[in-house]
């Protein structure tokens, strides 16, 4: 249910024709009669034809959620349907606007763990959320749940194209629910923590603080149990549900053991059953990786952020270590450096060459060039695919660096990509994690999958559902061109901190 809008609000002018062409059916499960009553004189004066059953004309279905929209519509009906089926929010936040706001974001459909499971393996951005990935690689990124924002108005709207605002302002909810992710995750059972994974995604892009639950009970994946925990927590500032779990040792144990790098929520949970339970019980443990000691051996350091002074210091170098090696080699610093934070968790360096070609078989010169001037210092992960073809030709480095003078280590990532998929790696490895997570359910709503490689059209498994990502992907010069596909506003760079 939206929140009332202020009373000295001037509300805009409507086009008398502003729906015209638009066939409605509208669901009324879930809806206030008079309000439903509302919305349908609205769309009939300007312009919008209204059929009282589901007919081939219809051009949009408008529904509270996706649970009243089942009730008037069966699944098999709604697998047939070619037009549109879109949250009521878009009509109130049109109305609002005095204009047609962009659907895309709007779109009502049941999410389905196949996207959760592919969300799991994508590269996003590390602060305080577990991406969970039992692998160095993987491990090496953390999900952040939620970032800051200006206050907004109080006008209810889910976010669009037209009328963008930078979403969480519902902080205090998001990272205890992403706090709730890691945990389940943590403790297998996986059902539980894409539920909350689910809730976080639909309220972190609310423009409005939620102050009672009345506001968000009819959004999808806000369910019972939700409502619950969120009332408890508007109310009382915390939720006795996480504060159960953090009191508890097991928990408390495998969280910490995942806070190494390279040990994800399976490894962590075997050390526990080992009977290890602090940082200083794994040092004798013979069954970490080479990669796993270096994470626990730097883990306070690693622990530590880099002043942004640092980082253009230290981006200087790179750029010159590489213009020795090739000269016109694009490198990029990217994550939080490149939205324009004043400390970094981590260098992200995002690497390519103009030409298309010469990219191949720089990493290793490069990464040789960076240790013999003590930059580099520990290796994670090395592995290089550009010369042979494989794995889209992306080379990879994954290790500690120190800033001159320093013997504080601190990870970096080094990824070079061929030219005709750079933009998208340049938007993975920016960040951040909330707009990344958007832009995937974007892609997946459209029939595509999108990761750092590509934008690829979904191919079709049995039953009509998306399967595996096609082994070609859209090309793409730029990375506003990848917004403007997929229908998200373009943010510049220092934007992108949602």
């Amino acid at each position: 249910m939206a929140p009332k809008p202020t009373k000295n609000e001037t509300p805009p002018s409507n086009p008398p024709g502003m729906f015209a062409g638009m066939v409605v059916f509208l669901v009324p499960h879930g809806v206030q009669s008079r309000r439903f009553q509302i919305w349908k004189q609205k769309l009939a004066q300007m312009g919008a034809t209204i059929e009282e059953r589901l007919t081939k004309r219809v051009t949009h279905i408008f529904a509270m959620n996706p649970d009243s929209l089942l009730q008037q519509i069966d699944g098999e009906r709604l697998s047939r349907f070619k037009g549109r089926v879109l949250l009521y929010q878009w009509i109130v936040d049109s109305l609002s606007s005095g204009e047609k706001v962009s659907e895309d974001m709007y779109d009502l459909k049941m999410e389905s763990e196949e996207e959760y499971e592919a969300e799991k393996s994508k590269p996003v951005k590390a602060e305080s959320v577990s991406s969970g990935d039992d692998d160095e690689q993987s491990n090496g990124k953390k999900m952040k749940s939620s970032a800051g924002s200006p206050p907004a108005s109080n006008e209810s709207s889910l976010l669009s194209k037209d009328s963008y605002n930078p979403p969480d302002l519902n902080k205090n909810i998001t990272e205890i629910f992403g706090k709730l992710v890691n945990i389940y995750r943590a403790l297998g059972d996986d059902r539980r923590s894409f539920s909350y994974y689910k809730a976080i995604a639909v309220i972190e892009k609310l423009p409005f603080k939620i102050q009672n639950v009345e506001q968000v009970k009819h959004l999808p994946s806000i369910g019972k149990s939700m409502q619950d925990h969120i009332q408890e927590i508007v109310t009382t500032g915390k939720l006795s549900k996480l504060e159960h779990f953090e009191k508890d040792e097991k928990v408390r144990t495998i969280s910490l053991f995942g806070e190494v790098w390279g040990i994800g929520p399976a490894t962590a949970l075997k050390l526990y059953e080992k009977g290890h339970r602090t940082l200083d019980d794994l040092k004798n443990e013979d069954s970490l990786t080479n990669a796993q000691k270096v994470g626990l051996k730097y883990f306070d350091d690693i622990r530590q952020r880099i002043p942004r002074k640092e980082v253009e210091e230290m981006e200087i170098l790179l750029k010159k270590a590489g213009e020795e090696i090739l000269p016109g080699v694009v490198i990029v610093c990217g994550g939080s450096f490149r939205r324009g934070k004043a400390s970094c968790g981590d260098l992200d360096v995002i690497i390519t060459y103009p030409d298309g070609n010469s990219h191949k078989g720089f990493l290793p010169k490069y990464v040789k060039h960076l240790k013999d001037m003590k930059f580099l210092r520990e290796d994670l992960v090395f592995s290089t695919h550009s010369e042979e073809g494989t794995d889209s030709g992306v080379d990879t480095y994954f290790g500690l660096c120190t800033y001159p003078g320093s013997e504080l280590r601190h990870r970096i990532d080094i990824k070079v990509y061929p030219r005709d998929i750079y933009a998208f790696g340049l938007i993975a490895w920016t960040g951040n994690d909330v707009l990344n997570r958007r832009l995937r359910l974007l892609a997946d709503s459209k029939g595509f999958r999108l990761d750092d490689t590509g934008l690829f059209p979904a191919t079709q498994a049995a039953g009509g559902k998306k399967g595996a990502k096609a082994s070609a992907s859209l090309k793409f010069n730029e990375e506003k061109e990848v917004f403007d596909f997929l229908g998200f506003p373009w943010l510049e760079p220092h934007e992108r901190n949602l």
